[in-house]
């Protein structure tokens, strides 16, 4: 008897949910990156997050205090489900440092055509180098810890399988075949 049948359905339920885990634990760590960034260089926060829903979904802030509670719903969402991506690349079988260059890959690739589309940012060609590789930098803040937590999430996986494998094992021994799980 199998303690736990594969199940693509409940793989990817899982994948999702740990992927969500691991995207909110990594919108923390960017979040501290950037205020750190922010206090060494003097920059004020980006009001790209704004400017695309603005123009992406018609939203207007009323008020000051409005536009910055706004700023942070959309970053801590944004970053949250940006998590679901590192779980569904770990459904192809990658873990570890290649699946976490390829989640990198993926969000920096897609802040640098999203936002100069929506006018929140200008090209990455137009941007100054320092500017690039804070960007770069704080993306790679995220996509670590995303692929940090998501990995030792999905690590109680391995030694299900491997408990499995074993009880397979000494099944086919007719060692436990008495016992009644």
């Amino acid at each position: 008897m199998k303690l736990h049948e594969n199940n693509a359905l409940g793989e990817l339920a899982g994948a999702i949910g740990k992927g969500l885990l691991a995207g909110l634990a990594a919108t923390a760590a960017i979040t501290v990156s950037q205020m750190i960034e922010m206090r060494i260089t003097k920059r004020e926060p980006s009001e790209a997050p704004l400017k695309v829903a603005e123009r992406a979904a018609g939203l207007k802030p009323a008020s000051k205090d409005d536009k910055q509670r706004l700023s942070q719903e959309i970053h801590w969402s944004y970053g949250t489900i940006w998590g679901i991506t590192r779980g569904l690349i770990s459904l192809t079988g990658l873990k570890g440092v290649p699946a976490t260059l390829i989640h990198f890959g993926a969000i920096w690739g897609t802040a640098m055509v999203m936002l100069p589309k929506f006018k929140a940012a200008p090209p990455v060609y137009k941007e100054d180098a320092k500017a690039i590789v804070i960007d770069g930098f704080h993306h790679a803040v995220y996509a670590v810890t995303a692929g940090i937590v998501y990995d030792t999430l999905d690590g109680a996986g391995k030694h299900d399988r491997r408990l499995n494998r074993l009880i397979d094992k000494l099944h086919l021994k007719g060692l436990i075949s008495k016992l009644k799980f």
